[in-house]
């Protein structure tokens, strides 16, 4: 049986896996007014707000796409497990990278009103940066020894 609940997490499946610099309106179809919105390095308050984030964001890297790898909705809460490919033409020059995350969606009033994404902020950013990046690439190996 499908639910609201199911019915917007599909929807929030979709607006993410076609999001892009030219349909951010999108994200109307999916946040609620109210939405609050973090990740390893921001705290966003509000559907504005959100949309000035996502417009910076799109406007400075060259490529982001989304595959959504799972989902599970149970009541009004939903966590996802994606892969985020991605290119920042300050990060290893520009070449695409993979990102593995997963995120904490709480739905109200048939909208996402709670954003929560939960991933790597080295793998993601400092490991593309020259010097650095090959810095914590060496301690993240004598790790696992």
């Amino acid at each position: 049986m499908v639910t609201t609940n199911n019915m917007v997490i599909n929807t929030f499946i979709e607006v993410y896996c076609q999001l892009n610099k030219d349909n951010l309106l999108l994200l109307d179809d999916i946040y609620h007014s109210d939405i609050v919105f973090e990740d390893p390095a921001h705290k966003i308050i509000g559907l504005a707000a959100l949309h000035q984030y996502f417009g910076t964001l799109y406007r400075n890297i060259n490529e982001c796409t989304f595959v959504i790898n799972q989902a599970v909705v149970e009541d009004n809460h939903a966590f996802l497990q994606w892969t985020m490919r991605f290119s920042h033409p300050r990060l290893q020059q520009g070449k695409q990278r993979t990102l593995e995350g997963c995120t904490q969606l709480t739905i109200g009033q048939q909208r996402i009103i709670y954003h929560r994404d939960f991933f790597d902020l080295g793998a993601m950013l400092y490991e593309g940066l020259p010097v650095i990046g090959g810095v914590i690439k060496h301690i993240k190996a004598r790790l696992g020894q």
